[in-house]
């Protein structure tokens, strides 16, 4: 679970990886996932601890790289390039050396030291044309740093050299590359949903622009006047007077016959007023 949370999801997988530790400390690959967990979680001392514990567990340097980075995500860069003249860099295998490479140049910039950084990335791995599981982010960190020191045209070269490695589209090489062409990205969904918000607004006016017209066509009407002077001399019944009041010219055709009762007759009367009422 932690493995395959721990792109999307950091935090529900760096909560995997302790339910994990409670239930099995003891096992190496417990505590390099609840390592990674805490190291995608910016949990850099918690990390460390679990990396190193995996590593007495195992005896493999090959988690050196990243004990070196949670060195530098702690704030501590001078360590972290202590680590990279260690003897345990010379039993990495090629990955982990570029990886503690990309380690080091980082401490470098954490220290303002953007020459240096530049040169340590310069190497044999760089410089080859073959593409390999690391040649992307060493070409990008590469061109970052050009870029950081003021060399753009250096930089815009390396961009494109990393756009050629990179098929996964693990960097963002195409953005800065267009960025330092001065090419701006629109984003297409946002323009369709402006451009449907300025239809709706435009229906909606049209919508009123009719109602207004209806309006105007109304008035005009006879049968519409008709009803509406019907509707306004509408007799009411005056429980007073026991008589309709109104207006005695109104076009009114009142069919429905009134019964009233008077409080004094019986219930065989009101029976038969309501009766009479149904009918």
């Amino acid at each position: 679970m932690v493995a395959r949370l721990i792109d999307e999801d950091p935090e529900q997988a760096y909560a995997y990886s302790r339910i994990a530790l409670r239930l099995a400390s003891r096992v190496a690959a417990v505590r390099e996932a609840a390592g990674f967990a805490a190291y995608a979680t910016q949990k850099y001392a918690e990390a460390i601890a679990e990396f190193r514990a995996a590593k007495r567990m195992t005896g493999s340097v090959e988690l050196w790289p990243v004990i070196a980075d949670c060195e530098r995500g702690l704030g501590r860069p001078e360590r972290a390039l202590a680590m990279a003249g260690e003897p345990e860099v010379q039993k990495l295998d090629k990955a982990g050396q570029v990886e503690m490479r990309l380690v080091a140049a980082g401490a470098r910039r954490d220290m303002d030291q953007l020459d240096a950084a530049i040169v340590t990335l310069q190497s044999p791995e760089l410089a080859s044309n073959s593409v390999q599981p690391w040649t992307a982010r060493l070409r990008y960190a590469y061109a970052d740093a050009l870029l950081a020191a003021g060399r753009e045209d250096e930089a815009r070269e390396w961009f494109a050299k990393t756009l050629e490695a990179d098929k996964d589209g693990a960097t963002d090489a195409s953005d800065r590359l267009a960025e330092l062409d001065g090419v701006e990205f629109v984003d297409a969904s946002a323009a369709d949903d402006e451009d449907a918000d300025v239809e709706d607004r435009d229906v909606e006016d049209r919508d009123v622009e009719d109602d207004f017209d209806d309006e105007d066509d109304e008035d005009d009407d006879p049968e519409v006047v008709a009803a509406e002077r019907a509707s306004d001399q509408a007799e009411y019944y005056d429980e007073d007077d026991d008589e309709y009041e109104g207006d005695p010219d109104a076009d009114v055709d009142v069919t429905d016959e009134v019964v009233v009762l008077d409080e004094d007759e019986d219930e065989d009367g009101r029976d038969e007023a309501g009766a009479r009422d149904q009918g």
